[in-house]
């Protein structure tokens, strides 16, 4: 079973050669007796987790990729019992979590879970260019034996995640139980998740819901795009109500059905209402309003101010793994997001 989980970013393991003199043995593999004739870039696709056929054949043309001790080209043809070895600058990661000392904001904790606030700019989860310094580091360090998570991933104990630059809660499961508990919760779209966003423009009605399917952008592979049903990715579901109204820019609160990547940031940007100072999806540049003098100064001033996509994951419900009992946990906005908001108001006020 698969949890729906919003990643914060789509990072992958890189096969192009960095920087650096000294060469290191990434992967080993000793092809199969029967093994069919294929090649080489499309056998190690098949191969190798998170990357790409692109970065493969960059990694070949780059000399990276040897089959028995000789480099060979894209079209080179795997024959059973071949060695290919992948050698690189940069050294090998291990698949594991080192524990890093940090200061977490934990709401709550017993036995089995515990709710951590998490602040902009930190990274959930170690990734390819993040292997250190990310809440999982933290939490590692926080709880001495955290359950793996999915499929052998390094995600100790989460169920689900937030974006880097998006701060609020986030529920962690300290066991196995709770974690398959939580993450059957999450599959079934029982949790109770909202956000407070800072909208371009105004979104049609007090309340709205989005619906459309959300994958792959075909055009940036680091974007998701809202998709009509059926075509491509997978069917969301964003529940809206305008709290707050700037003129230029409205507070919103957002209801999660599901839970696909960016689906608050892909799913306002198809509305026509991107979130105010996302830089991925549009919103970081004047989307209301003319683009010039003291009003301009402003937004510039505004953007400054919070110079990431205004989302934050306010509140979080679930029914407790042991207790069977509903809990219900709320973050008030940190510092950056709560000053913006002032100063739009004060700009309401005032125009």
């Amino acid at each position: 079973m698969t949890n729906e989980l919003e990643a914060e970013e789509f990072e992958e393991d890189d096969l192009d050669a960095g920087e650096g003199d000294e060469l290191y043995e990434h992967h080993r593999i000793v092809v199969d007796r029967g093994q069919e004739l294929l090649r080489i870039d499309k056998f190690l696709l098949g191969r190798l987790r998170n990357t790409s056929r692109n970065k493969v054949q960059e990694a070949i043309r780059a000399a990276a990729v040897e089959v028995n001790g000789v480099t060979v080209k894209p079209n080179y043809r795997v024959k059973p019992q071949d060695t290919i070895t992948i050698t690189l600058p940069e050294p090998p990661r291990e698949d594991r979590v080192v524990p890093e000392e940090m200061s977490l904001d934990i709401r709550y904790e017993d036995s089995e879970l515990l709710i951590v606030n998490k602040p902009a700019g930190l990274v959930v989860h170690p990734a390819y260019g993040h292997w250190q310094g990310t809440l999982v580091n933290g939490l590692a360090h926080h709880l001495a034996n955290l359950p793996t998570g999915r499929n052998g991933e390094i995600r100790p104990g989460l169920v689900h995640r937030i974006d880097k630059d998006t701060s609020g809660l986030l529920v962690i499961g300290k066991t196995e139980f709770a974690m398959t508990h939580l993450s059957l919760q999450f599959f079934h779209h029982t949790i109770q998740r909202s956000y407070l966003a800072l909208v371009w423009g105004t979104p049609p009605g007090p309340t709205g819901t989005i619906r459309g399917h959300i994958g792959r952008s075909l055009r940036d592979r680091k974007v998701q795009a809202v998709y009509p049903a059926g075509e491509q990715g997978k069917p969301a579901v964003t529940h809206y109500e305008v709290l707050e109204s700037f003129g230029p820019v409205t507070l919103v609160r957002c209801v999660l059905e599901t839970g696909r990547t960016h689906q608050i940031r892909a799913h306002m940007q198809y509305l026509g209402h991107p979130l105010f100072s996302d830089a991925t999806y549009g919103g970081d540049r004047i989307r209301v309003g003319q683009n010039t003098g003291a009003y301009k100064a402003f937004v510039e001033s505004a953007f400054q101010l919070m110079p990431r996509q205004a989302l934050h994951a306010r509140s979080l419900g679930f029914v407790h793994p042991t207790s069977a009992a509903q809990v219900f946990f709320e973050a008030e906005l940190p510092d950056d997001f709560a000053a913006v908001l002032e100063k739009w108001r004060a700009w309401a006020n005032v125009s």
